[in-house]
């Protein structure tokens, strides 16, 4: 268009003429006319130009006083080309931003398949409370013996968590995963048919490793996240997941544990561990954690840290912090499960409460549920560190009203209360492994942690089921008071946080 226009203005030898009339030279130049700019070529200028052609044509001779002479209209028009404009700024979208929202789109889809397997964590530990007093009186078992449940569970969870470290390294992050969750259609498939009582313990140690696998693989992928994926607030939410699970789990196996068949609540687990199983297959495609990651534009950091595959177990056992946020989560889970397994007896038999008392541990997990996602804004403003004393001091405080004022009413909303001040301790746990333990050993520290805490949910409640079988369930409340008392003595001894760029 430039040089037609140019060739239509061509000047004779001496006198300035113009060839075409001054409406075509409007109409055919876009820098005269915006509006045909704009919807001709549809996009935005900045400013306002001329053709190099016409430019040209236009500039005046270094040797003449002459150039070419305009009508006044057209003139008028040319001169206006310099003039400021306002600016049209048009987001464009380029496939850089399309690139950035499909990363985005498939980490939430790799989140929420991760929050699923959570909440199959959460399902799995949360239905044992309600139906405790039931597999007493259908394997006429006391309490003593009915606590080998906790132990055989606890067994798994740290097998599950020692072999977390060499399978991250053989199999990589996928099929592991994968593997902790087919464990659980192993152990529903033994627990469902309500077989003897030694085959209903060991489906415990099956699903105690499975859940060792898949909880450190999920924590330990999302702590390697960074950046705008915000890691403390998804952390929070991945175990409100398991907080979800153990909520929904009593209102369930409450009423089973009415029924005649019982352990059919079981197979409701094992559908709910099938589609876990199909979900984390269709979405991680069994890949490693490097991959997986780089597929939403994350990757991890050189720590400097070996990665020889022998040195792994070493390694992370020399970390002195391993082995106090492993201490610390101990007694976490310990306390946690032990509220949520013998905290029903205790209403039932202690408080006079009826077969529906089931319902409390659901209040319990609810509080959980609620305290993980509701009181990150809390953990932010005091800091995490603070955060976690002030919950556990007030957390006492609530164990003491439940273990001096006889009332049912008081007793359940207290319960309810120490669930949400106890919620989001274990999320900043997990959240200060992420910032003092080297990233190469992240996955496999965190596996050690989670699986070592476990050994608590088979200690404490073990332990508080043969003090009751002397005692008295009543004796409940000064063990979780002791119990929470530790937790503030470990936590102090706990290094602090080196400044980390989330």
């Amino acid at each position: 268009m430039a040089s037609s226009s140019a060739a239509m203005l061509a000047p004779d030898t001496g006198t300035d003429v113009l060839k075409t009339p001054t409406t075509d030279i409007v109409d055919d130049l876009p820098a005269l006319n915006p509006r045909r700019d704009l919807t001709e070529n549809a996009q935005p200028r900045t400013t306002w130009f001329l053709s190099d052609a016409l430019s040209n044509c236009l500039r005046r001779d270094d040797t003449s006083d002459e150039g070419i002479q305009l009508p006044e209209r057209v003139q008028h028009r040319l001169d206006s080309a310099h003039t400021p404009v306002p600016v049209v700024r048009v987001h464009q979208v380029t496939s850089r931003d399309s690139s950035r929202d499909h990363s985005l789109l498939l980490a939430n889809v790799q989140f929420a398949a991760l929050c699923w397997t959570q909440f199959l964590a959460g399902w799995n530990d949360g239905s044992t409370g309600p139906l405790l007093p039931r597999i007493q009186v259908v394997y006429n078992v006391g309490f003593a013996v009915v606590s080998l449940i906790f132990l055989v569970n606890s067994v798994g969870y740290v097998t599950g968590s020692l072999l977390n470290i060499v399978l991250t390294d053989r199999l990589g992050f996928g099929k592991t995963i994968v593997l902790g969750v087919s464990s659980l259609l192993i152990g529903y498939s033994l627990q469902a048919p309500a077989p003897p009582f030694p085959v209903f313990v060991i489906g415990f140690f099956i699903n105690g490793f499975g859940i060792a696998l898949q909880g450190a693989q999920s924590s330990g992928y999302v702590a390697n996240y960074k950046g705008r994926f915000d890691p403390a607030a998804r952390m929070g939410f991945l175990h409100a997941s398991y907080g979800a699970g153990a909520l929904f789990a009593p209102l369930v196996s409450t009423q089973f544990a009415q029924f005649h068949r019982w352990s059919f609540y079981y197979m409701i687990s094992l559908a709910l561990a099938l589609t876990n199983s199909l979900f984390l297959s269709a979405v991680f495609k069994f890949k490693r954690q490097e991959e997986c990651l780089e597929q939403i534009g994350l990757g991890q950091e050189d720590d400097g840290m070996s990665r020889n595959e022998g040195n792994k177990y070493r390694q992370i056992f020399r970390l002195k912090a391993v082995h106090l946020l492993a201490f610390f989560s101990l007694v976490y889970v310990g306390t946690e499960v032990t509220i949520g397994g013998w905290i029903v007896t205790f209403i039932i038999q202690v408080r006079g409460g009826g077969p529906s008392s089931g319902y409390i541990s659901t209040g319990f997990f609810a509080g959980i549920t609620v305290g993980r996602a509701a009181l990150l804004w809390l953990n932010r403003k005091l800091g995490e560190r603070t955060a976690i004393f002030l919950y556990v001091i007030l957390a006492i405080g609530l164990e003491l009203i439940i273990w001096l004022v006889p009332s049912f009413i008081g007793s359940a909303v207290s319960i309810a209360l120490v669930g949400v001040l106890l919620g989001p301790i274990y999320p900043v746990a997990m959240n200060m492994a992420r910032r003092i333990l080297p990233s190469s050993l992240l996955t496999g520290c965190i596996g050690w942690i989670a699986g070592f805490g476990q050994t608590g949910s088979a200690i404490l409640p073990f332990m508080t089921g043969a003090i009751a079988s002397k005692a008295g369930i009543s004796s409940l409340q000064p063990l979780l008071v002791g119990m929470m008392a530790m937790m503030v003595v470990l936590w102090a001894f706990v290094p602090k946080a080196r400044p980390h760029s989330d």
